[in-house]
């Protein structure tokens, strides 16, 4: 019996030992991510500038990383500047350009009459789990492949915030949900304030690969659902305001330097006695109307109660 069962024995551990090395084994990066980087390389897509520069490759933790990866300072041609230097992967960095020509700064010129000059970020490039999520899947931050946006600031320095402005019904929300829906035109996920409990304060975009469906087109993630907003203001038709020659002509209203002048005296008029307040009663003897009207005056019959 002890002869039949060794052999079974043995090659059960030699077949666990085979399994436990293909647990051990290294996971590989989809092919598609290094693919999609290459195509977008090789289309020209990303100009280098002083703000736009290629970086070495980031190899893990994992499969954390990406082959080509840029140092990204600024978009749309270096005239939208980031509030941070984020790493992206190329296919991004065209994406985004497309997103800010088409979408932002046409919302931002018919709401504010300016365009957008700075995106705020809360970041790119990290290797973790989606929405930081111990256990959860790789997220698509973790290969350089999105981007949060926390506010935008406009070319007269004011900043709309996704946190702050998100809810109000004003322009400033109003120009938020417009790019957001935009947003879904150009990325294959859009996450905004209402979508989950994390996204509260951020839009983030990305490039995912999603699920392909029975009409072989690769399915979106919109959320929260777009919503009718607050329509642009409309023109006043008026001409712009011509500059002032010299503006230092115009009034101001100067501080006091000095308490007020005191009176040098009592003024007239607070040393006048008032009348009493009788002097103002009208006399007693004013006649009735009724006794010296010439008009006669109606009498009532026997039996009417002048009174009812």
């Amino acid at each position: 019996m002890a002869r039949r069962v060794l052999p079974f024995l043995a090659a059960t551990a030699v077949f666990s030992l085979l399994a436990g090395c293909s647990l051990f084994e290294r996971a590989h990066r989809p092919a598609w991510r290094t693919e999609a980087e290459e195509s977008c390389l090789s289309q020209g897509l990303v100009k280098v500038t002083a703000y736009v520069q290629p970086s070495a490759e980031i190899n893990g933790p994992g499969i954390c990383g990406l082959v080509h990866p840029f140092k990204i300072a600024a978009l749309a041609d270096d005239t939208v500047t980031l509030n941070q230097r984020i790493v992206l992967a190329c296919p991004m960095i065209p994406a985004l350009n497309g997103w800010i020509s088409d979408v932002v700064q046409p919302a931002a010129q018919a709401r504010f009459g300016q365009q957008v000059v700075e995106i705020e970020t809360f970041g790119s490039y990290s290797c973790r789990g989606i929405d930081n999520m111990s256990g959860a899947s790789l997220s698509e931050h973790a290969f350089a492949n999105a981007i949060d946006v926390s506010g935008f600031v406009l070319a007269d320095g004011r900043e709309i915030n996704v946190q702050n402005d998100w809810k109000k019904e004003t322009q400033e929300g109003a120009f938020l949900h417009d790019v957001h829906q935009g947003a879904c035109d150009t990325f294959s996920t859009v996450l905004g304030p209402g979508s989950d409990m994390f996204h509260y304060n951020h839009i983030h975009v990305d490039l995912a690969h999603h699920a392909i469906m029975r009409d072989g087109t690769m399915r979106h993630v919109c959320k929260p659902v777009p919503q009718t907003v607050l329509p642009p203001p409309e023109p006043d038709g008026l001409p712009e305001s011509p500059p002032l020659d010299n503006p230092d002509l115009i009034s101001r209203r100067q501080q006091p330097t000095a308490p007020a002048p005191a009176y040098a005296s009592v003024p007239a008029y607070r040393t006048q006695t008032v009348p009493h307040a009788s002097a103002f009663a009208p006399p007693a003897d004013i006649p009735d109307p009724d006794h010296t009207s010439s008009i006669k005056r109606k009498q009532p019959a026997a039996d009417e109660n002048p009174d009812d």
